[in-house]
């Protein structure tokens, strides 16, 4: 029993640890939630070596692990391999562009997971969303578009993960990104994402009322063009 306890606390000090492999990465390639993919590129060792480590993660490990320690690993795990399928395309000017026959980006077996490769819609869709229901997910998980949320400069942790999802949230809605306000014609202008997801939130108005500190109620809604072009930077 002992042995096993062990184990386990061997294992949560590998994740731990992989997390601390990716914020440099992010560190030295995310400048303001853009990313310089051109950099990235010519260094691809790093990113290479987190993935393969995130991939060695057994099921039966992750089971092992408390909600907010899984969901930093997801989060991390989507970004990292979106990251890494631009790398693998690039240059490219949207990811909308990367094709395989007839699957775009996201329905591509680019993820290792649990032993498998499975898309990023598998990763979000059918294991984010349906299992964690956090509505914040939407302000983090980056897809490489200048529209989305900009990916933040160091991994997710299960210690700091309530504070890194509000801070996401925060940013992504005071930016004219997330939304904008004109009181004088009544209107909110707010991004696709709430219109795409807005069955995760339990109220898009109290959402975005409170991580922007502006209420919406009463206020015509309409929704921003999302821009797809990639979210890249050149140092």
């Amino acid at each position: 029993m002992k042995k096993f306890a062990l184990l386990f606390v061997g294992l949560g000090i590998a994740i731990a640890a992989s997390a601390q492999n990716l914020t440099p990465i992010l560190k030295q390639y995310v400048v303001e939630g853009r990313i310089d993919y051109r950099g990235l590129k010519a260094n691809p060792d790093p990113l290479a070596a987190y993935l393969k480590q995130t991939g060695r993660v057994s099921e039966t490990e992750f089971n092992a692990w408390g909600e907010k320690q899984q969901l930093a690993f997801l989060i991390n795990l989507y970004n990292a391999s979106t990251l890494q399928l631009i790398v693998d395309h690039y240059p490219v000017k949207s990811i909308k562009r990367i094709r395989q026959g007839f699957k775009g980006p996201w329905d591509q077996p680019v993820v290792s997971l649990f032993g498998k490769k499975i898309t990023l819609n598998t990763l979000e869709h059918k294991i984010i969303r349906p299992e964690y229901k956090e509505p914040r997910i939407h302000m983090v998980l980056v897809c490489a578009a200048k529209g989305c949320p900009g990916l933040r400069n160091e991994a997710y942790t299960a210690e700091k993960l309530d504070a890194q999802l509000d801070d996401q949230s925060r940013r992504y809605l005071t930016s004219p990104l997330g939304l904008k306000i004109d009181r004088k014609k009544g209107t909110a202008s707010i991004s696709a994402i709430f219109k795409w997801y807005g069955g995760d939130f339990t109220s898009v108005a109290t959402f975005i009322e409170k991580h922007s500190g502006q209420s919406i109620q009463g206020l015509k809604i309409n929704y921003l063009n999302y821009d797809w072009s990639l979210n890249e930077t050149r140092k």
